[in-house]
């Protein structure tokens, strides 16, 4: 079982910059593919980017190309989310995911159903 607890969120004017971060529980994170997702309301969540396990595979959404950098650094057992340039269109509950090691995870994941486990999301407003 791993737990993951988001921070780093909160209320930023347009074109500010915020990281998100995403620390998990267990010895076995190395092994995990990690996700970033968000939810405005009123919409479906959707993936915002994603890296595999090893970090050599990475994954974003065309509408954060260029502004967002997700990374992890395993020794703690933690993965980020650079956001800059921030737009009130990003505003949304942001939720880091995991996914348990297997064939795929070389890869960065991009389907929430794949993801074994989720935070408790972190608010993250920008305002015009």
């Amino acid at each position: 079982q791993v737990q993951l607890v988001e921070s780093g969120g909160g209320l930023v004017q347009a074109g500010g910059s915020l990281r998100l971060s995403c620390a998990a529980s267990g010895r076995t994170f190395s092994s995990y593919a990690m996700g970033w997702f968000r939810q405005a309301p009123g919409k479906e969540r959707e993936v915002v980017a994603a890296i595999s396990w090893s970090g050599g595979s990475t994954y974003y959404a065309d509408s954060v190309k260029g502004r967002f950098t997700i990374s992890r650094a395993n020794a703690k057992n933690t993965a980020y989310l650079q956001m800059n340039s921030l737009k009130p269109e990003d505003t949304a509950v942001y939720y880091c995911a995991a996914e348990s090691f297997n064939i795929a995870t070389m890869n960065a994941r991009v389907g929430a159903p794949q993801y074994d486990y989720w935070g408790q999301g972190t608010q993250v407003t920008v305002s015009s």
